[in-house]
């Protein structure tokens, strides 16, 4: 499967950045799922599990209460307005 790069930055700092294969989370119009090559967005994000599929690991998933999501041929960004609490 093809990955992209991911940035996900709270107030604390990067809590992660590398590649992914896919991105899991809930926009403004509903559940979204983020794959290489994906159209260009930004949308804000609500609260819901993110889930980011690691292009070499294990799944990785963590409550957000809300920020905003860009999808860019430069990578892809989560900015959280709280920490990213691991579940």
């Amino acid at each position: 499967m093809n990955s992209f790069k991911l940035t996900v930055s709270t107030p604390d700092g990067n809590a992660y950045e590398g590649g992914a294969e896919a991105l899991f989370v809930r926009g403004t119009e509903g559940d979204l799922a983020v794959l290489a090559n994906h159209a260009p967005l930004v949308t804000a994000v609500k609260e819901c599990i993110c889930r980011i599929l690691p292009e070499d690991g294990d799944e990785i998933s963590a409550e957000i209460k809300g920020g905003l999501l860009t999808v860019s041929d430069g990578g892809d960004t989560i900015l959280l307005t709280t920490t990213f609490k691991n579940i």
